[in-house]
C-alpha cells in the first residue's frame, strides 16, 4: 500500500486532517502545539483507492527542546518512508521561517509534494494564500481541515500521484499491547524489537502520547505491536492531553489480544502497575509480564525467584501468568519476551473438543463434588466450551445457584492443570441442565 506523509511545522493543523482522511479521532488534536510527537499510521481510501498516512510531529529546526530535536528525525524518517508528502501551512499566520526550513528539506526530495494550505475557509483567506508561492513548491492545494471543505480536489490529485501497488488481502492480524506506567521502557523496547527508531525515546516521562501500531512478524507469526502512553493515577492526570492519552492506552487495551505489562524493576510491582495488570484481567486478555531494567538490578542466586515470588503474591488469584526479566537497553531476553506473548494469545485462542473435556473433568467432579447448600446437593453433568474470542466454560448443573466461588476456582485450576491456559483469564459460568 502507499504511504502519505503529512508534515509540517507545529499546530497546522496536520493531526486534524490525519484525523478526517482516516475517519477516526486516531491522532489526539490539541491547541498546544508539539502534541504529536511520533510517527502515527493510518489508512484511509479515496475514489477505491487505499494508502496508509502518517502523521509526524512538527518540524522545528535547531531548538533546544529534546523532543523537538527527536521529532524531527521522526518527520525526516517518515519523509524517507513516504510515496508522497503533504506539505501543510496555516493561512492565518502566513509563511514563517519555520515553513521556510520544510520547505527547503523538501525541495531536495524526489517524490510528489503537495502543499497544503489549512484553515482557508472564505475568499478573503484564499487570495491571502497566494503568498506560499514564495515556496518555491508550485502549485498548493487551499483547505479547511476542519470542517473537509477543500480536501476532495486534494485527494484526487494525491490518488492519481501515487504509484500503483497489488492489492492486498486485509488480514485479521492478532494485536499485542505493550501497557504500563510511564517510562517503563515500552518504546525502548519497541525499537529494540524492530531495530529502527520507530518510537521517541527520552528521559522524560510521558514522551509517546498515542497508542501507536507496527506490523511485525517472529517466528513465523505476524501481529500488530502496539506502543501505548504510559498509564498514570487519575490524580495524577492533570492536563487534558495528558488525560486522552490515557484514555488511548486504555482503549489500545480493551481492543487488543494480549497485554505485554512491563514496569522498571527499579520501582517494583506497585499499586498502578497492579491497576493495570487488573484493567486487563477485567477485559479478558491474554498477559504477559516484563520485569524491565533487569541489568540495573543487584542479584543473587535467589533475586528472581524472590521477585517472582513477590509479583505472583500481588496478583492472587489469577497467578498463572508468565514473567520475563529483560533489558530493552541491552536487548537481553526480548525475544524471549515475544515468544512467550506469541504463547499466551495461541492459549487465549484455544479450543477444547467437548468430548475431552467431559471425560476429563467430570471424573475429577464426581471424586470432588460441589459442597452441599441449604441441604442441596448439585449435580454437574456435563461441560462445554463457548463460541468466544478468549476461553469461556459452561458447567451444566441441577442447581447453578448454590455453586460458591472457592468452587468455581477450583474448577478453573483444574482447567488451567489438565490444558495449557497460561496468561489468560478463564470465564466460568454455571446453566441450568
Amino acid at each position: 500500500m502507499s504511504i502519505v506523509a503529512i508534515v509540517g511545522r507545529p499546530n497546522v493543523g496536520k493531526s486534524t486532517l490525519f484525523n478526517r482522511l482516516i475517519q477516526r479521532r486516531e491522532a489526539i488534536v490539541d491547541a498546544v502545539s508539539g502534541v504529536t510527537r511520533d510517527r502515527h499510521y493510518g489508512k484511509s481510501d479515496w475514489n477505491g483507492k487505499e494508502f496508509s498516512l502518517i502523521d509526524t510531529g512538527g518540524y522545528v529546526r535547531g531548538s533546544d527542546d529534546v523532543f523537538e530535536a527527536e521529532i524531527d528525525k521522526q518527520v525526516e524518517l517518515a519523509i524517507e518512508e513516504a510515496d508522497a508528502i503533504l506539505f501543510m501551512v496555516d493561512v492565518e499566520t502566513g509563511v514563517t521561517g519555520m515553513d521556510e526550513d520544510v520547505a527547503e528539506l523538501l525541495r531536495k526530495v524526489d517524490k510528489p509534494v503537495f502543499l497544503v494550505v489549512n484553515k482557508v475557509d472564505n475568499n478573503k483567506r484564499a487570495e491571502d494564500a497566494v503568498e506560499f508561492y514564495s515556496l518555491g513548491l508550485g502549485e498548493y492545494y487551499t483547505i479547511a481541515s476542519i470542517n473537509g471543505s477543500g480536501t476532495g480536489e486534494l485527494l484526487d490529485a494525491l490518488v492519481e500521484a501515487l504509484p500503483e501497488t497489488a492489492e492486498e488481502e486485509e488480514s485479521d492480524l492478532p494485536r499485542f499491547a505493550v501497557v504500563g506506567r510511564p517510562n517503563a521502557g515500552k518504546s525502548s523496547f519497541i525499537n529494540a524489537l524492530i531495530g529502527e527508531d520507530r518510537y521517541i525515546v527520552t528521559d522524560v516521562a510521558g514522551t509517546t502520547r498515542d497508542a501507536i501500531d507496527t506490523r511485525y512478524n517472529r517466528f513465523g507469526f505476524e501481529f500488530y505491536l502496539v506502543d501505548t502512553a504510559g498509564i498514570r493515577r487519575k490524580s495524577k492526570v492533570k492536563e487534558d492531553l495528558e488525560f486522552y492519552s490515557v484514555m488511548r492506552s486504555v482503549r489500545a487495551i480493551e481492543h487488543c489480544d494480549v497485554c505485554i505489562l512491563m514496569f522498571d524493576a527499579t520501582r517494583g510491582f506497585d499499586g498502578q502497575v497492579q491497576n493495570i495488570f487488573w484493567l486487563a484481567e477485567r477485559n479478558r486478555k491474554g498477559i504477559v509480564i516484563l520485569v524491565n531494567k533487569w541489568d540495573l538490578v543487584e542479584k543473587d542466586n535467589k533475586t528472581m525467584k524472590d521477585f517472582e515470588t513477590t509479583i505472583r503474591k500481588q496478583i492472587e488469584p489469577f497467578t498463572d501468568v508468565p514473567i520475563v526479566f529483560i533489558s530493552a537497553l541491552t536487548k537481553q531476553r526480548i525475544y524471549k519476551a515475544i515468544e512467550t506473548a506469541v504463547e499466551v494469545y495461541k492459549n487465549r485462542s484455544k479450543r477444547i473438543k467437548t468430548r475431552l473435556l467431559n471425560d476429563t473433568l467430570l471424573p475429577i467432579i464426581q471424586k470432588t463434588t460441589p459442597p452441599a447448600y441449604k441441604g442441596k446437593f448439585v449435580k454437574i453433568k456435563f461441560i462445554t466450551q463457548l463460541p468466544t474470542p478468549q476461553p469461556q466454560f459452561a458447567f451444566f448443573c441441577n442447581l447453578p445457584q448454590y455453586i460458591r466461588e472457592p468452587y468455581k476456582r477450583f474448577l478453573e485450576n483444574q482447567l488451567r492443570e489438565h490444558f495449557d491456559f497460561h496468561g489468560v483469564p478463564i470465564s466460568i459460568y454455571m446453566r441450568k441442565k
